[in-house]
C-alpha cells in the first residue's frame, strides 16, 4: 500500500510563548515589557496571527494525509523523510534554518505577517497553502533550487547552509590563517550563496563600492574577508572573490579555537585547531522552494 504524503510543518515559538516561558505567567511578561517602554498588545497579536495561521495550515492539509510539526529549537533532532513536503510558517529565517536538515525536499513559503516579513523565502500567502501542497504533490508546482555552501575540515566535519558560512573567532578578536598562500589576520572571512547575498554579504559588497554577488538562483558563491589588517606579517592582496561550480576556498587555520557556523546561528558550530585545513564550495545538495 502506497502511503499518503506527509505535510511537515515548520514553525517558532513566539515573541509572546518565549515571554511566557521565561517569566511564567502574562502580568509578569506585561510587567517585564512595561519596563522597557513597550506594551504587551503588539507582541499578543503578532502571537494571535501566528497562531490562526498555523490553524489555517492544518486545516489545509488534507485529511488523507499524514502530517508532522517541529519547533525550530527542535530541527536538529527531527527526522525528514525523503519524500516529505514541508511547510515553513513564519520568517524568511525559518526557511534558512530548516534548509540545513533538508535534502531536496519541496518547501512552501508561507508568510502570516506580511507586514513585517520581506517574503523572500515565504513568498506565499497562507491561504495558498492547500493548493500549493496538491500542486507539489502531484508534481505540478514550480521549483526554485537555491545554492547553498558547505564547509569541510580535514578531519572529516561538515557544515552546510543556506545563506553563508562564517570562519573567525568567537570572541570577535583576530583570526589568523593563511588563505591563498597568504598569511591574515582580519575580522573572519564569509562565503555567500546568491540566497544570502541580500543580507550579510549584501552589506559587506555595499562597503566595498558594489562587490559582484551571484543572483538568487545562481550555483556561485561569494567570498569576503573582513577587515584584513596589513603588518609586516600578515597582508591584504586577496579579501574577495567568487567560486563557482568546482571552485573551493581553502584555508589553513592559525588560530586555536576559531570557529564555522553557518546562517548566524554561532551556537551549530564547528570548531577548529591551529593547523586545520577547511574548504568551502558549493554544497551537492540544494534548497527546493516551491514558487
Amino acid at each position: 500500500m502506497t502511503l499518503a504524503p506527509r505535510a511537515v510543518v515548520v514553525h517558532r515559538r513566539t515573541e509572546y510563548e518565549e515571554l511566557l516561558a521565561r517569566h511564567g505567567t502574562r502580568s509578569q511578561a506585561e510587567f517585564y515589557l512595561r519596563t522597557r517602554g513597550r506594551t504587551i498588545g503588539d507582541v499578543l497579536a503578532a502571537h494571535e496571527r501566528t497562531a490562526r495561521a498555523l490553524a489555517a495550515v492544518a486545516a489545509a492539509i488534507p485529511v488523507r494525509w499524514r502530517r508532522g510539526a517541529v519547533e525550530r529549537a527542535d530541527l536538529d533532532r527531527f527526522l525528514f523523510a525523503p519524500d516529505d513536503l514541508v511547510v515553513v510558517v513564519g520568517q524568511d529565517g525559518l526557511v534558512a534554518n530548516a534548509a540545513k536538515y533538508l535534502d531536496g525536499q519541496p518547501v512552501i513559503g508561507l508568510n502570516p505577517d506580511p507586514r513585517r516579513n520581506p517574503g523572500v523565502l515565504v513568498p506565499h500567502p497562507v491561504t495558498a497553502c492547500g493548493e500549493l501542497l496538491r500542486l507539489a504533490e502531484g508534481g505540478r508546482a514550480g521549483l526554485s533550487e537555491r545554492a547553498m555552501v558547505t564547509a569541510r575540515t580535514d578531519d572529516g566535519r561538515e557544515l552546510t547552509a543556506l545563506n553563508e558560512v562564517f570562519v573567525g573567532h568567537p570572541g570577535h578578536q583576530s583570526a589568523r590563517y593563511v588563505l591563498g598562500g597568504e598569511h591574515q589576520s582580519s575580522s573572519g572571512v564569509l562565503v555567500a550563496t546568491g540566497t544570502g547575498a541580500t543580507g550579510w554579504a549584501r552589506s559587506i559588497a555595499a562597503e566595498r563600492g558594489g562587490a559582484a554577488l551571484p543572483g538568487p538562483a545562481e550555483r556561485g558563491l561569494a567570498w569576503f574577508v573582513r577587515e584584513a589588517w596589513p603588518s609586516p606579517a600578515t597582508g591584504t592582496t586577496r579579501t574577495a572573490g567568487l567560486l563557482g561550480e568546482g571552485q573551493e576556498l581553502a584555508l589553513t587555520v592559525e588560530t586555536d579555537g576559531l570557529v564555522v557556523f553557518g546562517d548566524g546561528v554561532e551556537a551549530d558550530r564547528i570548531t577548529l585547531g591551529w593547523g586545520q585545513d577547511v574548504r568551502i564550495g558549493l554544497a551537492g545538495r540544494a534548497l527546493r522552494l516551491v514558487v
